[in-house]
């Protein structure tokens, strides 16, 4: 059993293959982390205002995951592995945002 296996499911079929050999994490996962690490290193070099706006972006950035993984979920289609790449890069960057907002939030009310 790998580390990978508790932050991601890991299913051939859902993954990416480089050389004959199967990526740590899913499609969607890959796309997570990737813009995850990227929006993090960009906020500190570019500061973000923290706002409802942000929010609001960060919230609608993660949709188009949530459609793709839960119409797939209930087997109402099957997605690809590029569009699950494409939905996890998007809600990678929001899902960063609103953690940037919480944590903002959290700090400067109640530390």
């Amino acid at each position: 059993m790998s580390v990978f296996d508790y932050i991601c499911h890991r299913k051939p079929e859902r993954s990416f293959f480089y050389k004959g050999r199967q990526f740590p994490v899913c499609a969607r996962c890959t796309g997570f982390y990737i813009s995850g690490i990227a929006t993090i290193i960009l906020i500190n070099l570019y500061p973000v205002p923290y706002s409802l706006t942000t929010l609001l972006i960060g919230i609608i950035l993660l949709i188009p995951c949530a459609i793709d993984g839960f119409t797939q979920l209930f087997e109402m289609r099957e997605s690809n592995n590029i569009l699950r790449l494409i939905t996890g890069l998007l809600g990678g960057v929001g899902i960063i945002l609103i953690y940037e907002i919480l944590i903002e939030f959290f700090v400067f009310n109640f530390l």
